[in-house]
């Protein structure tokens, strides 16, 4: 019996392995929620909504929150990989449908790090004067390999750059005091007023900011590496947000605070100004910090694009070679292979502005379907196992109803 058993062993598929712990897990999502969106954004909310861009962003958390606790439970409800496939399987009971959503969430990662190693790119070639396509197709290959390297050292490899990152928002914050110390006495400047054209430019600046916190979902798409993950998925997804949330806010004061917004609203790199009158020194500092964050995007952006396929080949979606995982390295090595190799495809084949956009379009759509889909698990009456985080209906009601209005939104002109 004992030989037996072996040997079943011994054939068995490997497994992915839970080794994700609630600090890994919640660094993870940070990683991928804050990166190009702060880092870039808050130039054109700036152009928006003025000194009360930070307005803006508290607005965008609250709208977020909504689909976030979506999420929380429904990652409970099915923690498994290519989360939104299983979530939408589950609600609509439609294999064509978990198949779309499924692609939808693994093209929204391939071309976001298409769009993120574009960026990185640049970065480096500041200090590396090689042409952007070859340091992109650098960039792209050696985070493959990091990514197929392991998921807790991949993940690992991947908090230390999130720790790195937000130590850079940090940096920020602190010489943007430094300063000007004086700017903690003007914090009631950024209380807008019940103006009715002060609150449309917040509102339309939040559409922007928004996108800045996109990247929590991909916590869903590592639920079957996570330790516990009844427990551990909605804590991660809230503290990734209220995290994020609390970072922006900071940051964002500080820099309308200090740098002035005709000035930032035409800048391309916001938090650079603040090291303007800082030295070569943390100049340089915060532009590798910048080079961090934005390869920490295209290696979290991978990691989830994987899973999906991989997820969507276990649940019988995809052909079944997509889920062979390596019994050494413990990851979907093919799979990791195919969005490689389609990160290397849209990073040289198409602008950033057209992969970002389209990022965005993607998100949305698929958040509009996982709010519906747990809409419809709690109107049809099934009861959740023991354990599972439990959220009002109207909570995914809203989540839905924010989510059209900014997928419809950026459909008009502006």
């Amino acid at each position: 019996m004992q030989d037996e058993n072996v040997k079943d062993a011994e054939t068995r598929p490997a497994e992915l392995k839970r080794r994700l712990t609630l600090p890994l897990l919640t660094l993870y999502g940070l990683g991928v929620t804050i990166g190009a969106g702060i880092y870039v954004l808050v130039g054109t909310t700036a152009a928006r909504a003025g000194i009360y861009a930070p307005i803006s962003f508290l607005v965008a958390a609250s709208v977020v929150a909504f689909t976030g606790f979506t999420y929380a439970e429904l990652s409970t409800r099915h923690p498994v990989s290519a989360g939104e496939a299983a979530y939408v399987r589950a609600g609509f009971n439609s294999n064509l449908l978990t198949l779309i959503v499924g692609l939808l969430v693994a093209s929204s990662g391939i071309v976001s790090s298409a769009a993120v190693s574009i960026g990185a790119a640049a970065y480096v070639g500041e200090i590396i004067p090689l042409s952007p396509t070859l340091l992109t197709i650098a960039i792209i290959l050696i985070v493959g390999v990091i990514a197929a390297w392991g998921i807790l050292e991949s993940v690992f490899v991947a908090a230390i750059f999130t720790v790195i990152e937000i130590a850079g928002l940090g940096l920020v914050i602190y010489f943007g005091v430094s300063a000007e110390p004086e700017v903690l006495l003007n914090i009631d400047t950024l209380l807008p007023p019940l103006d009715g054209v002060i609150w449309g430019g917040i509102i339309s600046a939040s559409l922007l900011a928004f996108f800045a916190f996109v990247g929590f979902e991909d916590i869903a798409n590592v639920a079957e590496e996570v330790i516990e993950p009844h427990r551990n998925m909605p804590r991660g997804i809230i503290l990734t947000l209220l995290i994020a949330t609390v970072l922006y806010f900071l940051v964002v004061s500080v820099v309308v605070l200090v740098v002035p917004i005709a000035d930032l609203a035409g800048s391309a790199a916001p938090l650079a100004l603040v090291f303007e009158s800082a030295g070569s020194t943390a100049s340089g500092i915060f532009r590798l910090i910048a080079i961090v964050a934005t390869t920490n995007g295209v290696l979290i952006q991978i990691i989830m694009a994987s899973r999906v396929i991989y997820g969507l080949s276990v649940q019988k979606s995809l052909p079944s070679f997509l889920s062979a995982v390596n019994p050494v390295t413990g990851t979907p090595l093919t799979a990791t292979a195919v969005i490689v190799v389609l990160v290397l495809i849209f990073a040289t084949l198409l602008p950033i502005a057209q992969l970002a956009e389209a990022t965005s379009t993607i998100v949305l759509i698929v958040f509009s379907l996982v709010n519906l889909a747990l809409i419809r698990l709690k109107l049809t009456g099934e009861q959740p196992t023991e354990g599972v985080f439990i959220v009002p209906l109207w909570v995914p009601i809203m989540g839905f109803l924010t989510s059209i209005s900014l997928l419809l939104s950026g459909l008009l002109p502006i």
